[in-house]
């Protein structure tokens, strides 16, 4: 009974090809297209390498995409900083162009970070220099109190 109802169902190989399709059609992987591009946006607080990084992967995943529409995405997905600033004043022409561009700010990123961080250690241990002199009394009012 059931092998009858199996032989009504498919009655040919394009059938039987027809029904697979539909049945894993879901399964199927999809490709991307350059709309992907319009919902990424560099996130506040987001260092330029990481952005830079996150929208390349996905831009490298999109088929046959053209440097130029990727160049405006990228643009147009950049927080109001000064490398933004500067593909405003002065387009890339390519997007090699654009990647050198972009190293030299990340290059100056980074190193203004570092010099935060390094200025914020220092002063974090100016600091507790601060607190360890004036928890201590000093060796002058010791002097006298044992006179």
């Amino acid at each position: 009974m059931v092998n009858q109802a199996l032989t009504q169902l498919i009655d040919s190989f394009a059938t039987f090809v027809a029904k697979f399709e539909t049945q894993f059609a879901t399964s199927r992987p999809h490709h991307l297209t350059s709309i992907v591009l319009v919902g990424i946006r560099q996130e506040k607080g987001e260092s330029l390498r990481t952005f830079v990084d996150r929208f390349s992967k996905v831009a490298m995943s999109i088929r046959n995409l053209s440097p130029n529409i990727a160049m405006h995405h990228m643009l147009t997905a950049l927080r109001p900083e000064p490398f933004a600033d500067n593909l405003c004043t002065q387009s890339a022409d390519s997007l090699d162009e654009l990647r050198k561009r972009a190293a030299k700010y990340m290059q100056l990123e980074e190193l203004r970070e570092f010099r935060n961080q390094a200025l914020a250690e220092a002063s974090g241990e100016k600091n507790k220099e601060e607190k360890d002199r004036q928890g201590r009394p000093s060796q002058r009012n010791d002097r006298r109190r044992d006179n």
